[in-house]
């Protein structure tokens, strides 16, 4: 792996957090007096009509197969069911900047859980990171907390989407390879056909037209496009530093919320800043090499024949990204790494 495509994981995850992090302050405004399953089932319409114009060239992503359709269930009732709807009915009892602080244990719990079910390799710097993480987080809530009016049962739900988010997190890697595309449309169209079925159940009325085109905005946004950047940084980086990475959106989050009129800016929230920051560089300046074996595999995923791990024939040339059933002998070697697909062994 280049160096490079360990530092391009780290910027689109940051993109994707800036995307997911910027809407919190939005739902929380338009989504009062809106149902909870009702705001859960527009953000991700919006994210499956992002999905569904974004097109990409055939041949690129692997295809996404009805194999794969279980595993995404499972995916869309965590992360577009039970967490939009536990983070919007959350936004409606605590105010914007504790609420978008308070996802920052999502990626706490993505980290854990990388670790415990795909023993990813976290060296000291990653530790460090959501240290930094940690404390600034333990810096900013408090101070919020402080200065605003939210009731624990807000804050508890908040906690609920954080912990339903960082399952999704975990049980996406398995499809990270396939069409990012592919998988938002499958999940979105689930999430928003379920929730909207909940919402008529329980009689949540309709939403005013400039309530609802916002939150459509917010979900194709910061449940589509950041969900797109996400799958692409987490098969870059793997499911632990892609989480730790993503704590920067509920830094944004806090900022866009004090830009809106929730919120201040003083000495705590410099610091925390400053905290994350330093995070980030320490996933951009991670190295880790070491001598390993990869062991014989089939399998299907988009590629370069440039990037030292493709270096297999075609009958005629192909350059550029594409995507196809291929074959890898057993090799061992030593360069720059993360868990990506080709990079689970132990340690």
């Amino acid at each position: 792996m280049k160096r490079g495509t360990i530092s391009s994981g780290v910027v689109l995850a940051v993109a994707a957090a800036v995307a997911f992090g910027s809407t919190t302050p939005f739902v929380h405004r338009f989504g009062m007096g809106v149902g909870p399953l009702m705001t859960a089932c527009l953000l991700y319409s919006g994210a499956a009509l992002m999905g569904i114009l974004w097109r990409g060239r055939p041949g690129i992503e692997a295809r996404v197969g009805r194999s794969h359709l279980p595993r995404i269930l499972l995916v869309a009732m965590a992360g577009a069911v039970i967490a939009p709807t536990a983070l919007a009915w959350g936004l409606q009892r605590a105010d914007a900047t504790s609420a978008s602080l308070l996802l920052n244990f999502e990626a706490i719990a993505t980290v854990l859980l990388a670790r415990l079910f795909f023993d990813e390799a976290i060296g000291r710097r990653i530790w460090m990171a959501v240290l930094l993480m940690l404390v600034a987080c333990a810096i900013l809530v408090p101070a919020s907390a402080r200065a605003a009016t939210s009731t624990p049962w807000g804050l508890a739900a908040v906690m609920v989407a954080t912990l339903a988010w960082a399952v999704d997190n975990t049980l996406t890697r398995p499809l990270s390879d396939l069409d990012p595309m592919g998988i938002i449309v499958r999940k979105a169209s689930f999430g928003a056909s379920f929730t909207a079925g909940l919402a008529l159940a329980f009689h949540e009325p309709l939403p005013p037209m400039t309530n609802a085109a916002v939150l459509l905005v917010c979900g194709a946004t910061g449940y589509g496009l950041s969900l797109r950047l996400y799958l692409l940084a987490q098969r870059r980086l793997g499911v632990a530093r892609t989480g730790s990475v993503f704590a920067v959106a509920p830094f944004i989050g806090a900022a866009g919320a004090w830009m809106l009129g929730d919120g201040r800016v003083n000495g705590a929230t410099v610091l925390a800043g400053v905290l994350f920051a330093g995070a980030v560089y320490l996933h951009l300046s991670e190295q880790h090499a070491h001598e390993h074996t990869h062991e014989p595999i089939e399998h299907d995923h988009a590629h370069r024949h440039d990037d030292g791990h493709h270096g297999h024939a075609h009958e005629a040339p192909v350059a550029g990204v594409h995507s196809h059933s291929h074959h890898h002998d057993q090799t061992t070697h030593a360069h720059d790494h993360a868990p990506d697909v080709h990079h689970e062994h132990a340690h």
